[in-house]
């Protein structure tokens, strides 16, 4: 476990070790061997999947509507390629789980599927490919009635940062400036991170991908004395966070759209009840404006003592997410055109209490109370507790647990 404590983290009196957004990614399961490719090699594509651009040279493959109520839990790249996928299918056959959240491009740099976009290749995102055959694990998904949503982090992207230094923050001292764990991040004033991002969201959409979530939608939370020494030479002039942040997340609104996905976005817990920008330019009414879908993390382990009036809040997660989902809706209300609240949860331990399938419902049974009837999990390793959620019916050779199928996003 690693800890990383910054503005954002001081803000809610933790350290923040487990979420989208405000975590080290997981790495490279120890007990695989690493993987060794040369990706200047003029082949290297066709070598680590012979077939990579052949779900590519065709139309993007029909995808269903989504349902009309998502629940959601998070895959990371790893356990999407492996064989532990079967048992979270089977938890969505049989439960109200309907969504997998998986990592198409996470906080290391690293895509997990075969790319042909420029940079990727340029940068070696393909070094690390963790389901080479993505197109059919998505096709099995289908399959089951299960919606495929791709994460695709933008900002804190360490390969992309270093292998094209002039995209990066810069540190006043010179070189590459470096968050608390030692990570360069790149420069969310920079058009070309965004457009990187928009390509590999239209690729996702290729491979299969039925929606396209983007994290790290942000500038950097740390400590004044570390954000002193960043440099943004993308800057326009003054702007500021805010305006540069809703300048580029329309950059991807615009370039999503024609594709025919929801457009969603991660940003903090607290953005449903701070008034500032939090210090990395992520304003509510900015957010929940643009996007079809905001997804705050409403983690109660992350939120410090007395936030809403709670001793303790992690011991308490029905308070934290109805309170925090309330001053969401409540902001949303006055606004036109607004997109959809869906909530992440915590799916983890941090702390005390030990968090069971007990804590997971609460949190669910509070957004369903607020009037959110929809959701996302969230644990790291991919360990989600069945009991916390409803059961389907058993119905032969059908997965009831897509439900209806709503309004078209706009």
């Amino acid at each position: 476990m690693r800890w990383r404590v910054g503005i954002g983290a001081a803000f809610l009196g933790v350290a923040c070790v487990a979420g989208p957004g405000l975590t080290q990614e997981l790495g490279r399961p120890a007990h695989l061997a690493p993987l060794h490719h040369d990706h200047t090699a003029p082949n290297y594509l066709a070598a680590i999947e012979p077939r990579v651009s052949d779900p590519l040279r065709q139309p993007a493959p029909p995808t269903d509507p989504p349902p009309q109520v998502v629940r959601g839990i998070y895959l990371n790249a790893w356990l999407f390629g492996s064989s532990r996928l079967d048992k979270l299918i089977r938890l969505a056959d049989t439960t109200e789980v309907n969504a997998f959240v998986i990592d198409a491009k996470d906080a290391t740099g690293y895509v997990t599927f075969p790319s042909t976009v420029r940079t990727a290749i340029e940068i070696g995102a393909n070094a690390e490919v963790r389901a080479p055959d993505t197109a059919r694990r998505l096709a099995r998904l289908r399959a089951h009635g299960i919606h495929a949503i791709a994460r695709i982090v933008v900002a804190r992207d360490p390969l992309l940062a270093q292998q094209k230094p002039h995209w990066a923050i810069r540190d006043v001292q010179g070189g590459l400036w470096h968050d608390g764990l030692g990570k360069p991040w790149v420069d969310a004033h920079n058009d070309s991170v965004w457009i990187y991002a928009a390509e590999l969201a239209q690729e996702a959409v290729r491979y299969g991908f039925a929606e396209i979530q983007f994290d790290y939608v942000r500038f950097p939370d740390e400590p004044p004395h570390r954000l002193k020494r960043a440099v943004y030479a993308a800057q326009r002039g003054d702007e500021s966070q805010r305006a540069s942040l809703a300048r580029h997340l329309e950059l991807l609104r615009d370039r999503v759209k024609p594709l025919g996905v929801p457009f969603t976005i991660d940003v903090f817990g607290l953005t449903t009840s701070s008034e500032g920008g939090l210090g990395i330019g992520q304003y509510w009414e900015d957010l929940i404006t643009i996007a079809d879908v905001v997804l705050p993390m409403i983690y109660p382990s992350h939120y410090r003592r007395g936030t809403y009036g709670l001793r303790h809040p992690n011991s308490q997660p029905y308070s934290v997410v109805r309170r925090a989902l309330e001053d969401g809706i409540q902001r949303t209300a006055r606004l036109e055109r607004p997109g959809r609240i869906r909530p992440f949860l915590q799916a983890f331990t941090l702390g005390r209490p030990r968090y069971t399938a007990a804590e997971v419902r609460a949190q669910i049974a509070a957004a369903e109370d607020a009037g959110i009837q929809e959701w996302v999990l969230w644990n790291a390793r991919g360990v989600y507790p069945a009991a916390a959620f409803r059961r389907n019916p058993p119905v032969a050779g059908v997965n009831i647990s897509t439900g209806a199928f709503g309004e078209p996003f706009r």
